[in-house]
């Protein structure tokens, strides 16, 4: 049986200890507990991916001194995900020098002080896990954005070899440059190492997934409802009360349906192709400010290819993030939702 086989419907638990508002024990203690691991696996689900940011286990002030409490929330999630058959991604989501949201100060690609950080980390972490099989996988680093993929590919390739040196059969995700997308995929390195899985996310179309997202420029001023399937609303007069956006005039009448979905997905399945590497989607998703049939027929569209291709998945996110399949009290939004991203 194909690794990938044990890791075809899973759920992230964003902002539990990754993304969370303040680095503080009590949210990291309620957030996720127990009983959101056994109503996870009673879904049908077969693993989650648990996003972590390296402040939880290790200080800057204090760098290479490993945090026990922080890694306790990782040891009692594998504990729980074991008793209820779930396995795990975990993703190092904000790293030494690292994360996806501060693209301007980050440091990680040019300080050769932060890679030895984040390699020394993977390391620790190579030896605590060292007796957790296949139902751990490590993914090396969420999200990266930098001008271009060759520091990466240099960077992932030297803490595969770091972690080679303590574990020789140990799964690891890389992903690709530009936020994981799916476009990025030719341009990583493809190591000589039958235990590397290659990673992307799916949030196309932009403007439909990410609708009236505030992080976002582009989607916080043209704060317009789309839905899918469809066309999109309002474009062409968004286009050209904003000519940094006058590109968008060119989706004007591209219609949002499983044929573009298909088309979008054109080079991970080029990738499989060329590569014969198995591939992994480790987010996926569309936001609660669509409206809920539209997620819903998003959502079995999305599914329904990357199980035709095989591509195990994972979608975003479990709780909160705004892309939620439960409320802040782990109460289902939709059970139809649910039915969807669990079918395997």
């Amino acid at each position: 049986m194909g690794i990938m086989e044990i890791y075809q419907a899973g759920v992230n638990l964003g902002g539990w200890i990754s993304q969370y508002s303040k680095l503080e024990h009590e949210h990291f203690k309620s957030f996720i507990t127990k009983k959101d691991i056994e109503q996870i696996a009673s879904w049908g689900m077969d693993h989650v991916r648990i996003p972590f940011d390296y402040p939880v286990v290790e200080d800057d002030e204090k760098p290479y001194e490993y945090k026990e409490e922080g890694f306790l929330y990782i040891d009692n999630c594998i504990s729980w995900c074991k008793e209820y058959g779930l396995n795990i991604v975990l993703d190092m989501h904000k790293a030494p020098g690292y994360s996806f949201g501060t693209l301007e100060s980050n440091t990680l690609f040019s300080d050769e002080r932060m890679q030895d950080r984040f390699i020394k980390l993977w390391q620790f972490i190579a030896k605590r896990y060292i007796n957790e099989r296949d139902n751990v996988i490590f993914e090396l680093l969420n999200e990266v954005v930098d001008s271009n993929s060759d520091r990466w590919n240099k960077l992932a390739q030297k803490t595969v070899e770091a972690i080679r040196e303590i574990d020789k059969d140990r799964y690891i995700i890389i992903g690709g440059n530009n936020y994981n997308s799916v476009y990025e995929l030719k341009n990583i390195n493809i190591l000589d190492d039958d235990k590397i899985i290659y990673n992307f996310h799916f949030y196309e179309p932009f403007l439909f997934t990410h609708q009236k997202a505030s992080w976002t420029e582009m989607t916080r001023l043209l704060n317009q409802e789309q839905h899918y399937p469809g066309r999109y609303v309002g474009i062409k007069e968004f286009a050209e009360k904003y000519p940094k956006y006058a590109h968008l005039k060119e989706i004007e009448n591209q219609i949002m349906d499983i044929n573009l979905l298909k088309k979008h997905l054109e080079p991970a399945v080029e990738f499989m192709k060329s590569t014969n590497k198995p591939l992994y989607c480790g987010e996926y998703g569309a936001i609660d400010h669509a409206p809920l049939q539209s997620r819903i027929n998003w959502h079995k569209d999305i599914v329904e290819l990357l199980k035709e291709l095989k591509i195990g998945r994972a979608c975003w996110s479990y709780k909160s993030m705004n892309f939620a399949l439960v409320d802040k009290d782990s109460k289902v939004v939709s059970e139809e939702l649910i039915k969807i991203v669990s079918n395997k």
